[in-house]
């Protein structure tokens, strides 16, 4: 892992995002000539044709961080990861999460805690069950729907680092134009730069969109600890592929089209369903709907069956992300635009800049 870290000034690092989300630069690098050229996100269609096809993550990221109220008035946070009680976010009920909770010595089995509501009843979360680095199975007593409290009492789960309490603004810019399906706790970044004015823009251009789901969990940000890479394994989340998004990825590898991925979360729901379709990927009316866990930990090495360019964003240094964009990219090439991106002044992580690699 010592060969995939880099320095990075702290004042690179995004603290919020631009007031126009297509404002933001993007770095063009070229995997065949080794080539970059710098511009704005709002010329992305410069770089596409009619026959790519455009794939984005619609996952939705909820309010998952909530605030309880310990013993002497302390404060405890749980973050809710996932459901307990189904593993599609979309069909559980709310009621029953695992969560990391911090501190994770407080949240032993059997504690109920407050959840303080502005001006209202009090919630409460009850411990049910230790799990491994600060997990905790827990049961939310809510009043009314649990989703619904959730929703309005919860805190948009930024990244660590981004050195600030959320703000109310963060609800609708930490979230992508297509979000859809509720189940993230953290934004597929790479979304962040799109508008809807540059969604219809591509569209009259000719450049097909697909949507596919995969609900980014707390493993994004955690950094890989495992001295070599293949000792490392990223967290499992949710994904589903349907029947719409697989048979326009076959047509458009069948007529020799590009598959763009817009962000990592999209590659791996990519890569996934790649190896459950086998070589059935690339006929047209053979790749199937699939959905479920998927584990998949891109690496140096790794053959990629369906994704030809991948639009996404400056990733943490020994990071799974950016092991992912150097298995696709090549490391050397990949920590020199880094480099370069940082004595030229991009902007880094979730609300940076962003980075096409064709």
């Amino acid at each position: 892992m010592d060969d995939y870290d880099y320095a990075l000034p702290p004042d690179r690092i995004a603290q919020r995002p631009l007031k126009a989300r297509d404002a933001s630069r993007l770095l063009v690098l070229d995997r065949m000539s080794e080539t970059s050229r710098d511009t704005r996100f709002a010329d992305l269609a410069d770089f596409l044709t009619p026959e790519d096809l455009l794939v984005v993550n619609d996952t939705r990221v909820f309010p998952a961080r909530l605030l309880a109220r310990g013993e002497g008035g302390g404060r405890l946070e749980f973050l809710l990861t996932r459901p307990a009680d189904a593993d599609d976010p979309e069909r559980a009920t709310g009621t029953e999460w695992w969560a990391l909770a911090r501190p994770a010595r407080r949240a032993h089995s059997g504690r109920r805690l407050p959840l303080p509501a502005p001006g209202g009843i009090d919630a409460v979360v009850e411990v049910l069950e230790s799990g491994e680095a600060g997990a905790r199975r827990i049961r939310l007593d809510v009043p009314g729907d649990p989703w619904a409290w959730i929703s309005a009492n919860g805190h948009v789960p930024l990244p660590p680092y981004i050195q600030r309490p959320d703000e109310p603004d963060d609800r609708e810019r930490y979230q992508t134009v297509y979000a859809r399906r509720r189940g993230a706790v953290a934004a597929p970044t790479a979304g962040l730069h799109f508008t809807t004015q540059l969604l219809r823009a591509l569209e009259r251009r000719g450049i097909r969109l697909a949507t596919l789901t995969l609900h980014v969990g707390p493993g994004t940000f955690r950094p890989v600890v495992a001295e070599r890479i293949e000792d490392h394994r990223v967290e499992g989340e949710w994904y589903e592929v349907p029947a719409e998004a697989a048979e326009a990825l076959a047509r458009t590898r069948a007529s020799g089209g590009r598959i763009v991925a817009v962000g990592t979360t999209t590659v791996r729901a990519l890569e996934s369903a790649a190896s459950v379709w086998g070589s059935t990927a690339t006929t047209v009316g053979a790749a199937r709907p699939v959905s479920g866990w998927t584990d998949l930990t891109i690496v140096p090495g790794h053959v990629f069956r369906l994704v030809d360019a991948l639009v996404t964003n400056f990733h943490l240094p020994r990071s799974s992300l950016l092991l992912l964009v150097a298995a696709f990219a090549g490391r050397e090439r990949i920590l020199g635009a880094y480099r370069y991106a940082v004595e030229v002044g991009y902007r880094f992580y979730s609300y940076g800049d962003a980075m096409l690699i064709v």
